[in-house]
């Protein structure tokens, strides 16, 4: 893998952190914007990643769909008020190719019910990017959430 700069660490590992940010502030709306236009999010199981099975409880396929999405979950949906709080570590550069970076974190997604102030560790994971930085500033063309459990609490309407 040829070297990476510095530079180029830092500014994936803040659009890493960027899009934790955003949802964590209620900015939900924002991290479309880090995906390319054509980019895909997908939340799968762990249990379904290592078996190559496509089932997904998000695959977006375009930052419009994911708009779409987040639109639906603002307008429509109904659910109790909730927070997520973000704990993100080991952010890694694990490949590089033409102005694509193949990137690896783990995280942690605490929720916070608005109404009770129940809180629970929601999910954890691995999220596996595939980041460009040929066009200066770098944006996801792939974010995929990979969560350890098989199955979630209850709906997952926030994306993660």
């Amino acid at each position: 893998m040829p070297l990476i700069s510095e530079q180029h660490f830092r500014s994936v590992e803040n659009l890493v952190f960027e899009w934790a940010r955003a949802i964590d502030e209620n900015r939900v709306e924002a991290i479309c914007e880090l995906l390319v236009p054509q980019g895909r999010y997908t939340v799968t199981s762990r249990f379904n990643s290592d078996r190559g099975l496509p089932m997904a409880i998000i695959d977006c396929h375009s930052a419009a769909q994911l708009r779409d999405r987040i639109k639906s979950m603002r307008l429509a949906n109904v659910y109790e008020p909730q927070h997520y709080r973000h704990l993100i570590s080991g952010v890694q550069i694990v490949a590089a190719e033409h102005g694509l970076l193949e990137v690896r974190s783990n995280f942690v997604v605490v929720r916070t019910l608005e109404l009770d102030g129940d809180i629970k560790l929601f999910a954890s994971g691995q999220c596996q990017d595939r980041v460009d930085i040929s066009q200066g500033e770098p944006r996801f063309v792939q974010r995929r959430f990979i969560y350890d459990s098989r199955a979630v609490e209850t709906l997952m309407i926030i994306p993660l």
